[in-house]
């Protein structure tokens, strides 16, 4: 997408990390990245190490929340894409995108998936709490 469709205030898709987001435009620092401010969940960040996807003897397997209502992120530039249509409330879109993703780990056998199940499921209670 041309830097010249994007300015501050144009809501967007993003992604930031593993997740994926809808979210308005705060700053651009072209050619690489849009501080984007979110406001509703897509696609929920895998869990695990990002350097080393679906493996489990890393050091540390990680926990990734969903970036929170209005937080602001860098996402790379190359990531972000014009939005249209209304942007879905955050609590709800964060359940949706959280449980898509257990859904679509739970057809998934693997150490990995079941791991990512487990961190999911405590993410789960935590986000209904909110």
């Amino acid at each position: 997408m041309s830097d010249l469709t994007l300015t501050p205030g144009t809501l967007v898709t993003a992604s930031y990390k593993s997740g994926e987001y809808i979210g308005e435009i705060i700053e651009l620092y072209p050619p690489r990245v849009a501080v984007v401010k979110i406001l509703a969940v897509q696609k929920h960040p895998a869990q695990g190490d990002l350097h080393h996807p679906f493996a489990t003897d890393v050091p540390l397997f990680h926990q990734r929340r969903a970036l929170s209502y209005q937080e602001k992120a860098s996402a790379p530039l190359a990531s972000v894409r014009l939005y249209i249509g209304d942007v879905p409330d955050y609590k709800e879109s964060l359940l949706a995108a959280l449980d898509s993703e257990i859904q679509k780990l739970q057809q998934d056998d693997s150490e990995w998936a079941q791991r990512s199940l487990s961190e999911l499921h405590a993410l789960q209670n935590e986000y209904r709490t909110l």
